[in-house]
């Protein structure tokens, strides 16, 4: 029913093909809470609703579009945050642009100070999510191309200079204070003195937090900065008061006591632990500034005419002839068609030992040349290169969330407010059962309350660790592609590994032939049938028979885990594995079965190439194991992880590459769909699996796994449904990787710990509960740089995942 509160909204729609489709999509809009009507309109491809409280229907009836199997037109970008001081400044800028009609989903890292937002651009813009940030006191910085890069550098540049000169200054203007306050404070108006030194301190160089808190309060909210405003606020007004009118309190029989040097103090040493936070942060990226730096600016370009010339790096395109000379870092991603040289691949792969590279060979951006000049031809260019496909993997990854980090963000989005409860409570408390000094003890206590309990040290603690994890993990050529796949590994009890291409080389070759009647005819006909597969082995055979010539065969169908059958003048041929043998009542000769039962014993894969009737040759293909994998087996069964291999090969194959390798379970001539139902059966018994593969036939059981992993070498379908890649192709990385997960998860935990135990211990004592114990009293100097230290130990102790081997 419309009001006047309701307004309508177009949801673009992808897929929505008839109207039948629309049919279901208006059905499934029905059970969306908050919308008022709805309508698909098939023509314009969008759905048409209305709604009092479109922030929260909107992404609601996202979701229900997208789990009908349709889509909804929606643009993701990543966008630095600028001006954010703590987490709850996070939480904050988080809901004013989830609140925005049209955003589907907003997630902010406070530690790298970005917001990824899933919106729909037909129904807000970047302007206003923009304008939304800046009422509440941050700003979006928007123009992120390569060209204005440098301009974002530039503002972090200038706000560190300008943090730089604040800090320094409110610490010059507080040594004074304190020495007045504490040796001096009897000297001819001192008082008037430590005024004159706190005020350039407070509403100079403090300012900001200020004007935060203000921006905060005009939205009923509240941050870090409201803390700081409040606590260094109240002591300044407080003592200003008592230096005009001392004796206010002198007719009451009290001391006017003064605290200009605990606010200055407090303003000088959190801002000098904002300053060393901010180094710090800048170190946990490091991992993606120097996958930046391998990027060179300018190339040799050869020409036909074989004249060289040196261009900008954004000015390559696809095709043109680069030249590389011994110690250059190669520009873009390409081919080697001249000269050979030694590339060093660590950066992209992990792997210290130079690769040779000839004709032919594929080399990465990023990557540096040993010995030799070679040329090459440039493939991908741009944002397309694999550098810059990790570096964008990698950014991604960092500004993800791990799910512990939910729990603080709803915990740093209360904590403010009960945080300025306590110190309210405190000061009550202090004036009811304080006595004489009831009430400036307990101004002084609500002052130390609110200073101690920073909730930036909370903000820190999981995106910190994520962030030097995922770097770590993309210098050993590990790539994790979000903060919820680095939780998880360290979980994985049962780990799935794919034979060909993930334990063996994935390189396969024919090793021996043996025919009923060889002919040249018959030959040609394998040729041109194994030219037309997909199969990984079909390579194999073509490789093995190519100087034999090709036939036109136009009918070849697939059969899926057993081979392909072919029509070649009306006579049927087949070339696939036992299965497809037994199934077509073709016959075996003796000879051949006992040449293929030998190759399997030696862990050989065998196909078999007929016609419709009996076997006409048996072929054997050997694919090498690799070197690294049984010490990677051995080593992950070492961590008590129950190691399975599933492969479409045969079984006999299966069981030979098993034994080698050093694993008991195994199963062969598994389908696709095999693998997929074999991980879900794993999950049923409550293992955590991890599925290893290379291959589309492995994408189904990678999407299924509780955390999957590509290999490198493999297949684009593959890495792109995997959370991780290893790009070196090297079993021992997934240990690695497991034990980075564990040790980031660990580091998480500790960093969690020494954020609550700061609050835990050091708000009562804020509070005065040691008082009428001992008479201790917390100053607000000492929470101050308590404060300013908690956070500064948790970003120090992410950094010494840097130094983990």
């Amino acid at each position: 029913m419309k009001t006047e509160k309701t307004h309508l909204y177009a949801i673009p729609l992808e897929n929505v093909e008839s109207e039948h489709c629309a049919m279901i999509v208006d059905k499934g809009l029905q059970s969306v809470k908050g919308i008022a009507s709805h309508k698909v309109e098939l023509n314009n491809k969008q759905a048409i609703i209305e709604s009092e409280k479109p922030e929260i229907a909107i992404p609601d009836a996202v979701k229900a579009i997208r789990d009908l199997g349709y889509d909804v037109s929606t643009t993701t970008q990543t966008i630095p945050v600028l001006q954010m001081t703590c987490a709850s400044c996070a939480v904050s800028v988080e809901s004013v642009i989830q609140f925005l009609p049209g955003v589907v989903a907003a997630s902010v890292n406070y530690a790298s100070a970005e917001v990824k937002v899933e919106y729909i651009p037909s129904l807000v813009s970047l302007n206003k999510m923009r304008e939304a940030v800046q009422s509440i006191g941050y700003d979006l910085f928007l123009n992120q191309s390569d060209v204005n890069q440098e301009t974002l550098e530039d503002i972090h540049t200038r706000k560190q200079k300008q943090l730089k000169i604040r800090t320094f200054g409110a610490i010059i203007l507080s040594v004074p204070l304190v020495a007045i306050a504490m040796f001096f404070m009897n000297i001819p108006y001192a008082n008037y003195i430590m005024w004159v030194l706190a005020t350039p301190v407070i509403i100079g160089f403090g300012k900001d937090f200020f004007i935060n808190a203000w921006k905060q309060l005009k939205h009923r909210s509240a941050n870090m900065d409201t803390l700081v405003a409040l606590s260094t606020g109240v002591a300044y007004i407080f003592s200003v008061f008592n230096t005009l009118f001392p004796n206010y309190w002198h007719s009451k029989g009290l001391h006017a006591h003064v605290y200009f040097e605990a606010a200055a103090v407090v303003i000088a040493f959190i801002l000098l632990g904002k300053l060393l936070e901010e180094n710090a942060k800048g170190n946990t990226s490091s991992a993606i500034k120097k996958l930046i730096g391998l990027q060179p600016k300018t190339v040799t370009v050869i020409n036909q005419e074989n004249i060289q010339t040196q261009l900008p790096i954004e000015q390559v395109t696809v095709g043109m002839t680069i030249l590389v000379k011994p110690g250059e870092k190669v520009a873009v991603d390409g081919i080697v068609v001249q000269g050979s040289s030694f590339v060093d691949e660590s950066m992209l792969s992990g792997e210290p030992i130079p690769v040779k590279k000839e004709a032919n060979d594929k080399v990465f951006s990023g990557t540096i040349n040993q010995k030799s000049s070679f040329q090459f031809k440039a493939e991908k260019v741009g944002t397309d290169t694999m550098l810059s496909q990790i570096i964008k993997m990698v950014q991604d990854a960092q500004g993800s969330k791990a799910p512990v980090q939910k729990m603080v963000d709803k915990i740093a989005s209360i904590f403010v407010p009960i945080v300025i409860g306590i110190a309210v409570l405190s000061l009550i408390v202090w004036i009811i059962f304080g006595g004489q000094d009831g009430f400036t003890q307990g101004l002084l206590a609500l002052v130390t309350v609110l200073v101690i309990a920073c909730p930036c040290a909370l903000g820190l603690a999981t995106p910190t660790a994520i962030m030097v994890g995922v770097g770590k993990g993309a210098e050993q050529g590990i790539l994790i592609k979000d903060a919820e796949s680095l939780e998880l590994a360290k979980k994985i009890d049962t780990i799935i590994l794919d034979k060909t291409g993930t334990i063996t080389k994935g390189k396969p070759a024919v090793t021996n032939v043996v025919w009923t009647e060889e002919t040249e005819s018959l030959k040609q006909i394998l040729l041109t049938i194994e030219k037309q597969s997909e199969h990984p082995l079909a390579e194999a055979v073509v490789h093995f028979y190519k100087e034999v010539k090709t036939v036109d065969i136009q009918h070849i169908e697939s059969i899926t885990g057993k081979g392909v059958k072919a029509d070649f003048n009306g006579q049927n041929y087949f070339i696939g594995n036992q299965k497809l043998l037994v199934e077509n009542n073709i016959s075996i000769d003796k000879s051949l079965e006992k040449n293929a039962s030998e190759w399997l014993a030696e862990a050989k894969t065998v196909i078999w190439f007929t016609d419709d009737k009996k076997a006409l040759a048996v072929i054997a293909i050997a694919d090498e194991i690799k070197e690294t994998s049984i010490e990677a087996i051995k080593e992950l069964q070492k961590m008590n992880i129950e190691v399975y291999m599933l492969t479409g090969d045969n079984s006999n194959t299966a069981k030979a590459v098993a034994e080698k390798v050093g694993i008991r379970n195994f199963k062969g001539e598994v389908l696709p769909k095999d693998k997929a139902d074999f991980v879900k059966e794993l999950q049923a018994k409550g293992k955590t699996v991890a599925m290893v593969g290379d291959g589309i036939n492995d994408s189904t059981a990678l999407a299924q796994a509780n955390v999957s992993i590509a290999m490198g070498k493999g297949s684009d379908i593959a890495i792109d449904v995997a959370k991780m890649t290893i790009i070196s192709s090297d079993l021992t990385k997934i240990p690695i990787a497991i034990k980075l997960s564990t040790k980031t998860v660990n580091t998480i935990k500790q960093n969690l710990f020494w954020a609550f135990i700061y609050n835990i211990i050091g708000i009562p004592i804020a509070a005065g509960i040691l008082y009428p114990i001992n008479g201790f009293l917390l100053n607000p100097m000492i929470a101050g740089a308590a404060m300013a230290l908690s956070s500064v130990s948790v970003v120090a102790n992410s950094l010494r995942l840097k130094y983990y081997n």
